[in-house]
């Protein structure tokens, strides 16, 4: 068995590589820091694979696909992302446009290229990681949760589309909410809420996934939220929103 996880040296993928790895999965991490991977790499009892690439360059994603799609893959999870916290007017452009390329086109790029490459097989399991903020609009995040947003519809449609051909490839999006991750530290924000412990994220995450379960919200508080953020009109929960996310920075 093996895995293949993109942003892994951190925060929720680090412990999804720990725990596959204590399931039996070989693994494959890729990121832009050689030397984190390699501190995992010597911690983990199965093999892993390390491979060095900026998933923000549309060039090392398709560099990526090249170098594993020989190998028998099981399972995929686009982890790799990061927020930033300010005015929309303040945030420098090109950090956003870097967002946007990690968030958005790496995913959708190994999306589409693993989805295509567990097709040929008829199996195969991939999670694309976004979040709580894919519900709805964020202000002082707006990139942020614009690009997660992207994620979550993107994994919905194509669920469907593999639904209706019958298809045995399982195809799940993440929606957590405050997380304990070094996510906080590079988008500059303090959750207000006591954010869940990464590794209980991803022990559930791995578990539903391996269900086939489309949409995993971990975590009773978010479920609730979510459910009553259906019935509110959209400018209340932009002001709500707006409320929670002021009191991050």
């Amino acid at each position: 068995m093996k895995a293949l996880i993109t942003g892994a040296t951190s925060g929720i993928g680090r412990d999804m590589a720990i725990l596959l790895s204590k399931k039996g999965y070989d693994l494959i991490i890729a990121s832009r820091d050689t030397k984190k991977m390699k501190i995992i790499q010597k911690k983990l009892p199965t093999k892993v694979q390390i491979i060095t690439v900026d998933l923000s360059k549309i060039e090392d994603c398709y560099q990526l696909y090249d170098r594993v799609k020989e190998q028998d893959i099981d399972v995929v999870i686009n982890n790799a992302g990061f927020g930033a916290f300010g005015q929309f007017w303040e945030i420098p452009l090109e950090k956003e446009l870097n967002m946007i390329d990690l968030n958005i086109k790496a995913v959708h790029l190994l999306t589409k290229l693993f989805i295509q490459y567990f097709r040929q097989k008829n199996k195969g399991y991939l999670l694309n990681v976004a979040s709580s903020a894919a519900f709805l609009p964020g202000p002082l995040m707006a990139t942020y949760y614009a690009t997660k947003a992207y994620v979550l519809h993107m994994t919905e449609a194509v669920w469907k589309e593999l639904q209706k051909e019958n298809s045995n490839v399982k195809l799940s999006v993440l929606c957590p909410g405050p997380v304990d991750t070094a996510f906080n530290e590079r988008a500059n924000v303090s959750f207000q809420l006591k954010g869940m412990k990464s590794k209980d994220v991803a022990s559930y995450a791995l578990k539903k996934m391996f269900q086939g379960k489309m949409i995993i919200i971990p975590g009773m508080t978010m479920k609730i939220t979510h459910m009553g953020e259906r019935f509110l009109p959209e400018k209340i929960l932009l002001s709500c929103a707006y409320h929670f996310q002021k009191k991050k920075g």
